[in-house]
């Protein structure tokens, strides 16, 4: 059978872009659910990308992102960071407290306070959906949230992880109601040995 750079075949990733849509599912109902509105989802887009290839996905290493960043341990050990460029991100706050759009770029104390909690949800969410389709213990650190340039954010995993391998698993969510269009990044980013794990448990 054929193996892909990243020591998979094209079975197993399609069983792991299963796994990301099923978790993007989960998030975009909790999402539905925190800001007390219908969201639709469309259909996510998967891909295995490279640390610079992640940079230009979300618009580009200058572009300026809230990124919400976990580590994983347990029987996953990695990060995970749910991306959104600074519109969406105010939109998305705005969503969840009534509020008209504001005048300034920055968030305020509070506006901050409510995107960390949209993003600590729905990356539980996305978390619990993998756990239970694995049957794998993860445990989650408290999420860290910032506000820079993607290349600044995406740097953190890269100096990480790089040593291990500079792939990650990039799931490009967009969370669409009457008033909003949103695109989110779920970037998953576990260690090669973790992504051998999950798809033993899957028996694959």
């Amino acid at each position: 059978m054929q193996m892909n750079e990243n020591g998979m075949d094209d079975f197993q990733f399609d069983v792991l872009t299963e796994i990301g849509n099923i978790g993007a599912g989960n998030a975009t109902t909790a999402l539905s659910q925190l800001i007390n509105a219908k969201i639709d989802m469309r259909v996510p887009q998967v891909q295995m990308l490279t640390f610079p290839e992640l940079s230009e996905i979300v618009g580009g290493a200058e572009n300026l992102v809230a990124g919400i960043l976990l580590s994983l341990s347990g029987d996953i050990d990695g990060m995970m960071l749910f991306v959104l460029e600074s519109s969406s991100a105010r939109l998305l706050v705005q969503q969840l407290m009534g509020m008209e759009p504001a005048s300034t770029d920055s968030f305020t104390e509070m506006e901050t306070s409510a995107l960390q909690e949209i993003g600590n949800i729905i990356t539980g969410a996305y978390l619990s959906a993998i756990s239970s389709m694995t049957g794998l213990t993860i445990d989650v650190s408290v999420p860290s949230l910032a506000f820079d340039m993607a290349g600044a954010i995406l740097s953190v995993p890269a100096i990480e992880f790089g040593k291990m391998g500079d792939q990650a698993l990039l799931i490009e969510s967009r969370f669409v109601d009457l008033d909003v269009d949103i695109s989110g990044y779920f970037i998953l980013i576990p260690t090669m040995e973790s992504y051998k794990h999950m798809l033993k448990v899957l028996g694959l």
